[in-house]
């Protein structure tokens, strides 16, 4: 635990600094008031601690809420897709139709029905997600080798047994590998979303920040994203660690 630790924060060390060196090149590079120091906005990160708190709080549950959906929804769809051809073909065309859709278009949709409050924005970053994780899981049971699922067979394994003690353990870095893809998707569908009839989050702090012209709050908050989708990334890296 003491070297995952240790780890953990030498990587967050490391990211901050190199964040700040590229940040500094481009304050004295493009000498533009619309790009302050990192000291400046560290002063107002300081004076604005417990808002950015509330923003930074706000942000993490929608996305750790939609992630968590979209891999309990996602993963039985997809394992299913792979086990079940005639479903997978069914279910494909609809999936390869919906994949390349923008769905940020879809946040008036879902507000028309589901209201302005968290649950749309949710919804619209669950939709994201969920399909890149149907999509690599199924193309991920697909490759392993018949001669695995073959064997299986011979033991009588069950449906529940095959899952979980081939098709589980052989997809999980495509499962992985969707989330981190759709970390990034869904940070920036965040910003976007939040935006909208809310109060608390890091898109609303920024764009709230951009109107007011307060550039230093505007970078707080950009710089708190960038932290957010860190953490992320890391966690899903501790995980991979820990399975094999």
């Amino acid at each position: 635990m003491k070297r995952v630790q240790s780890n953990f924060f030498r990587s967050l060390f490391l990211g901050i600094l190199s964040y700040l060196a590229v940040w500094i090149l481009l304050y004295v590079l493009s000498n533009n008031h619309a790009i302050p120091s990192p000291i400046v906005t560290g002063i107002k990160m300081w004076d604005i601690k417990e808002l950015l708190g509330l923003h930074i709080i706000a942000s993490s549950l929608r996305i750790f809420i939609a992630l968590l959906l979209a891999v309990l929804v996602g993963l039985p769809i997809g394992i299913l897709l792979s086990m079940f051809p005639k479903s997978d073909r069914l279910l494909s065309p609809l999936l390869y139709f919906l994949y390349p859709l923008p769905k940020v278009a879809f946040l008036p949709i879902f507000m028309l029905f589901w209201g302005l409050g968290n649950f749309s924005k949710i919804l619209l970053l669950f939709s994201i997600i969920v399909l890149q994780v149907i999509i690599l899981v199924r193309d991920g049971a697909k490759t392993i080798p018949e001669n695995y699922q073959r064997i299986m067979t011979n033991f009588q394994a069950s449906i529940w047994q095959q899952i979980r003690y081939l098709i589980l353990p052989a997809i999980f870095p495509n499962i992985l590998a969707s989330l981190r893809v759709s970390i990034g998707i869904a940070l920036a569908s965040l910003f976007f979303a939040e935006n909208y009839a809310t109060d608390y989050g890091l898109g609303y702090l920024i764009l709230s920040a951009w109107t007011k012209m307060d550039y230093p709050e505007m970078f707080a908050g950009i710089f708190c994203i960038a932290l957010l989708g860190f953490i992320l990334f890391r966690v899903i890296d501790s995980l991979e660690r820990f399975s094999y």
